[in-house]
C-alpha cells in the first residue's frame, strides 16, 4: 500500500486577495530548491487513524502553531509522483510565519556516508497569492489550490 499523508491548506483574505500558506522542506537537499518543492503542511498517518486529526497534528508539528479554525473543507486527495497519497482540508486562519518551529528528523547526509544529521522537517513558511503558490507547490498539490478556489468561488 502506498504511503499516505494528511494536511491542511490554510488560507486567508488579504484585502480581496486570497493567500495560501505553504511550507518549505528543511535539510541540505532542499536548501537551494524553490519551484515545485513547497507543500501543504502535512505528514504521514497510520491505517485506521482519523485523517483530519492527523492533519491537525501534522500542521502543528510542522509549524509549531495549532489551527484555531473549527471548520474544515475537504479538498480530496492527490497522488504525488513518488506514489504517496495526500489528503487535504482547507481552513481559514492566520499564522505568524516568523514563529515557525518545526519538529526534526534524522537523515543520512551526504547520502551513503553513514553520517547522520538532524534537520527540521520545515525550514520556513510563507503566504502566497494563488498564482505564485501554483508555481512553488509540489505539482500534484496544485489540485488542492484549484479545489479551494473553486469551493470559495474566487
Amino acid at each position: 500500500m502506498p504511503k499516505q499523508s494528511a494536511g491542511i491548506l490554510l488560507y486567508k483574505f488579504d484585502k480581496d486577495d486570497l493567500k495560501v500558506l505553504l511550507v518549505h522542506p528543511g535539510g541540505p537537499m532542499h536548501v537551494n530548491r524553490d519551484i515545485g518543492v513547497w507543500s501543504v503542511p502535512k505528514g504521514e498517518y497510520a491505517d485506521g487513524e482519523d485523517a483530519l486529526s492527523a492533519a491537525k497534528r501534522e500542521f502543528e508539528e510542522e509549524t509549531g502553531q495549532s489551527i484555531a479554525s473549527k471548520q474544515f473543507m475537504s479538498l480530496g486527495s492527490v497522488k504525488q509522483k513518488s506514489g504517496k497519497i495526500v489528503i487535504a482540508w482547507a481552513a481559514e486562519g492566520e499564522l505568524d510565519i516568523n514563529n515557525i518551529v518545526s519538529n526534526t528528523c534524522t537523515i543520512q547526509w551526504p547520502p551513503r556516508s553513514k553520517r547522520m544529521i538532524e534537520i527540521p522537517e520545515v525550514d520556513r513558511a510563507e503566504w502566497f497569492d494563488i498564482e505564485t503558490a501554483k508555481e512553488k507547490i509540489n505539482p500534484a498539490q496544485i489540485a488542492f489550490i484549484d479545489r479551494l478556489t473553486e469551493q470559495l468561488d474566487v
